[in-house]
């Protein structure tokens, strides 16, 4: 019987050890993760950009949002996704700008894989996905409003501003989903008159008032400010697709979530436009002669495959 005491004391004793060394291990992750903790940051907006030789365009944007947001007093990371670029950006944007990290990929990984790259790589309450070509009036306080509309709206989940072309003409920026025969009409001769031009138009939102802040399906991507928290519920760009659908997609599911999509009529920028997969006119010639509209076709099937070709409107 002794023995037997003496035995369970020796475990006991054992045991207790380890409990102890255990304790010490718990103890010393939680303040390890603690000085990660203290040196974290969180920052009020992130910029994120995907550069493909772009670098004249990426610092013109980046100089005039900053010569307008330059009182903002808002903490603004930018990320930079350079897809390997022949240029190299980094020591470009780095002597130009602060609190700028660049992220390099051996390939063009598309828009939105590119642009989650970005959006992962900072912590930030919204995140601004932004096109190289574009750029700020100044005098407009873009960043501090767009920050004060998200502040004051906490269920917008999206929003997007006014885009005007380089002329100061309006560019239409905010659509309807798209229905199935909608790029065939936007694309073709069919789209000029009847039942055709209705259908294109109506994708387009010409019936729709440009000076109201009002909820739209989607905007375009070359804009888009958008809350953490409804990325936390929603995700991130859909990667399967490569270019083009991937803002629209983004948008629905949005919409999906209870995040609605807002176009806001009182915060403007400049945007070139490129559309660089529009420049061969007609769907055969684009198919044989234009990648990008290849590409876009390709997107285009690939989005009403995943929706099953349902164009409900959402507002």
């Amino acid at each position: 019987m002794v023995l037997k005491e003496n035995c369970h004391s020796e475990l006991d004793s054992e045991s207790f050890i380890l409990r102890t060394s255990e304790v010490v291990q718990i103890l010393n992750q939680v303040q390890d993760d603690t000085k990660d903790w203290n040196n974290h940051t969180m920052h009020d907006i992130c910029i994120t950009m995907v550069n493909t030789n772009e670098a004249e365009d990426i610092v013109r944007c980046l100089t005039s949002l900053f010569a307008d947001s330059k009182d903002s007093g808002l903490d603004v990371a930018v990320v930079i996704v350079d897809n390997h670029s022949a240029e190299d950006i980094e020591p470009i944007v780095k002597e130009k700008f602060s609190n700028i990290t660049v992220l390099r990929q051996e390939k063009n990984e598309g828009f939105g894989k590119s642009h989650n790259k970005a959006i992962g790589a900072v912590d930030a309450t919204y995140y601004f996905v932004l096109n190289p070509d574009t750029t700020f009036p100044a005098g407009q306080g873009f960043l501090q409003k767009c920050f004060s509309y998200m502040e004051s709206h906490p269920k917008v989940g999206i929003m997007g501003p006014k885009i005007f072309y380089p002329d100061g003409t309006l560019q239409y920026s905010c659509y309807r989903f798209p229905t199935f025969l909608q790029p065939v009409y936007s694309r073709t001769s069919l789209g000029n008159k009847g039942k055709g031009k209705k259908i294109a138009d109506n994708f387009l939102m010409k019936d729709f008032d440009h000076d109201k802040t009002q909820p739209v399906d989607w905007i375009m991507g070359s804009a888009m400010f958008v809350r953490k928290q409804a990325i936390d519920a929603v995700g991130v760009f859909d990667e399967r697709f490569w270019m083009y659908a991937e803002d629209s997609d983004w948008c629905r599911r949005m919409w999906e979530e209870h995040w609605p999509v807002y176009y806001v009529h009182d915060i403007s920028l400049s945007h070139v436009h490129k559309r660089a997969s529009a420049k061969v006119p007609g769907i055969v010639n684009a198919l044989l002669k234009n990648k990008y509209a290849r590409q876009h076709i390709k997107s285009w099937l690939k989005y009403f495959l995943k929706w099953r070709g349902n164009s409900r409107f959402y507002y």
